[in-house]
């Protein structure tokens, strides 16, 4: 995650105001300071750290603050406040012309990801608005780029207009807007050319385009991994061509996030997409309190929860529960759980989206490996189909068979089979409301503490609700 470094300066900014029950206006200064040099590492644009500071500042020493009763979270609340009316307060949705079609012009340097969000932004609007989009190949300079928007189309299921690369973007735009109006399209997406920095016959050329097409929305596809850079880019773009909205791409890379905190003070404009992964799916609406709350390790529960229903199959988790409740569970269903799961990223990402998890010292440690995951699909497949619907037939012969079979140790398939029978029997005892049992499985799946905690803090609740139930019977008898 593109924040994890200024999460985690930011956490120790915080650190020694947690353990205060009074702070002095010292205090506030000193964590003032780290904060300030936090954001400069992230590569924030100085303007905007200068104005973030102040802002905070003032209100951090407000009376309301130092005579709270815990001024640590209270200043806490001030950075959240303050991050997410830096990056724009709420999400934005797209702009959609009066009638159809919409057109959407993608524009920025080349190497930004332009193309392929155009890909990742059809699917989102197939998806969420059950939309007919229309592509239309512009850009007649990088080689392959048509060809690569035909791929992505074809993969999508998307027509694609282009008219090869010796003919003038702007007549291709012309044509392929006749073909949507044709068709009855109802988002026309104009892939655009890029250059490896703005240049006047660039900005000419799609100041023509826009121009001609009048489009609802002209989003600037910025690379966040260029740092401070992305704000520059952002800043010309709009002086020309009058942006509506950014997409960040490329925000899970080995990247400071300064760009979004930068983008939206510096232009005024709003980031309405980030990019995060290589798949046509890896596109997710802008929110500027939740990118907040993940910045200072408080997680983010709603995207969890979003990309959850996404990939949630109703029928088939009523089937699961059931199996769970009759004690049927088997491995077909632990594969198919396994999809589920890797249809919402990377393990580590969706960890560090629970509350609490992101700063965890235990997270240090927390990896899952694609090839574990990948050990564990080929030993199930190694299994014969009676195998996969009773585990209870697994001897020591069928495990070193299954083991030969997969290419794995036996060792791991012994492993497999220990963490399936655990997790069937966590699943079973928290189908009953029992969560005693689940902290071996917690401890040893998540590396020490992390489980032990999630645990105890689990037992410590049931124990609580058990207290108030026997206290309001008593009270009633």
């Amino acid at each position: 995650m593109a924040f994890e470094g200024l999460s985690e300066r930011l956490q120790k900014a915080f650190a020694g105001l947690r353990r205060k029950g009074k702070v002095s206006e010292q205090d506030v200064k000193d964590t003032m300071r780290e904060i300030r040099l936090a954001l400069l590492e992230a590569d924030v644009n100085f303007g905007v750290v200068k104005d973030f500071v102040k802002n905070v500042r003032t209100k951090a020493l407000g009376a309301e603050v130092l005579d709270s009763l815990t001024p640590a979270q209270q200043i806490i609340k001030i950075v959240n406040d303050e991050l997410t009316a830096t990056m724009g307060e709420a999400a934005v949705p797209l702009n959609k012309a009066p009638k159809i079609p919409t057109v959407i012009m993608m524009v920025g340097l080349q190497g930004a990801g332009k193309t392929t969000t155009v890909g990742k932004l059809s699917k989102y609007l197939m998806a969420n608005e059950k939309a007919r989009p229309l592509l239309i190949a512009a850009d007649v300079y990088r080689p392959a780029a048509i060809d690569q928007l035909k791929v992505i189309g074809d993969q999508l299921g998307v027509p694609v207009f282009d008219m090869g690369t010796d003919t003038d973007p702007v007549e291709i735009v012309r044509q392929g807007l006749a073909q949507a109006a044709l068709q009855k399209n109802d988002y026309v997406l104009i892939d655009t050319a890029g250059r490896l920095q703005i240049d006047e016959q660039l900005m000419t050329e799609l100041a023509n385009i826009k121009a001609l097409a009048q489009p609802s929305e002209i989003l600037l596809v910025v690379d966040a991994m260029t740092g401070q850079a992305a704000t520059d880019v952002a800043k010309g773009f709009n002086e020309r061509l009058d942006i509506t909205g950014v997409v960040l791409t490329k925000l899970d890379g080995d990247t400071r996030g300064g760009a979004a905190l930068s983008i939206r003070a510096v232009t005024g404009k709003p980031i309405k997409f980030v990019g995060q992964g290589e798949k046509m799916d890896a596109l997710d609406v802008f929110y500027p309190d939740r990118m907040a709350n993940r910045i200072l390790g408080m997680g983010d529960m709603l995207t969890l929860i979003d990309k959850a229903q996404k990939n949630y199959d109703q029928k088939q988790a009523q089937e699961v529960a059931d199996k769970i409740k009759e004690n049927t569970f088997d491995f077909n269903d632990f594969l198919d759980q396994m999809d589920q799961v890797a249809s919402m990223g990377s393990m580590d990402e969706i960890m560090k989206m629970i509350p609490g998890m992101a700063n965890n010292p235990a997270m240090k440690n927390f990896h899952v490996d694609p090839k574990d995951v990948a050990h564990q699909r080929a030993i199930v497949y190694s299994m014969t189909p009676q195998e996969r619907e009773d585990p209870d037939l697994l001897n020591p012969s069928r495990r070193r068979r299954i083991a030969a079979g997969s290419g794995v140790p036996i060792v791991k398939v012994n492993q497999m089979i220990k963490q399936f029978n655990q997790a069937k029997k966590m699943m079973s005892q928290m189908y009953k409301g029992n969560f005693a049992g689940m902290e071996g499985l917690m401890g040893g799946g998540i590396k020490g503490k992390l489980g032990k905690m999630a645990m105890n803090n689990m037992v410590r609740k049931q124990k609580k609700n058990k207290k108030k139930r026997l206290k309001t019977k008593h009270f009633h008898s």
